[in-house]
């Protein structure tokens, strides 16, 4: 074989596989940037499963969620609802039936938000679970 054709081949060899590793870099940071709602404060309520638990996404989606959204103003950049559909571990019970989630700016001002309307939010449980949820506060790292 011919000795410039085998250093051409090497060349774009080299150069091709140069070119995905920075693609695939700019990439990710693109994605990160896009998607990522890093420095947010993340209020996750999450609704366990156990036998004889009743939950009405209907009115989750479409009256509570918005209710308490609606509560936090400016302070919110989203809020997220998701229906639990299976165990990460094959035959095991679903560990959640639902989990809300909002996306927020600032801690203080959702604790303000949330907390003269408390009693309001509870008092809206009774109308679609019967569950007592675990609420986990975080903040969001990538």
């Amino acid at each position: 074989m011919n000795f410039k054709i085998i250093l051409s081949a090497l060349f774009l060899i080299i150069c091709q596989s140069a070119f995905s590793q920075e693609n695939s870099s700019v990439a990710t940071n693109r994605n990160r940037s896009l998607f990522s709602e890093k420095g947010l404060t993340k209020v996750s309520v999450m609704y366990p499963y156990s036998e004889g638990n009743t939950f009405n996404m209907e009115y989750y989606e479409t009256r509570h969620m918005p209710m308490v959204a609606a509560l936090l103003g400016e302070n919110l950049v989203k809020f997220t609802i998701e229906k639990g559909i299976a165990s990460g571990i094959p035959n095991t019970p679903l560990p959640f039936i639902a989990i809300g989630t909002f996306y927020v700016k600032n801690l203080g001002e959702y604790q303000k938000a949330i907390q003269p309307n408390r009693d309001a939010i509870r008092a809206d449980f009774p109308k679609y679970t019967n569950i007592t949820p675990l609420i986990l506060v975080s903040e969001v790292i990538w």
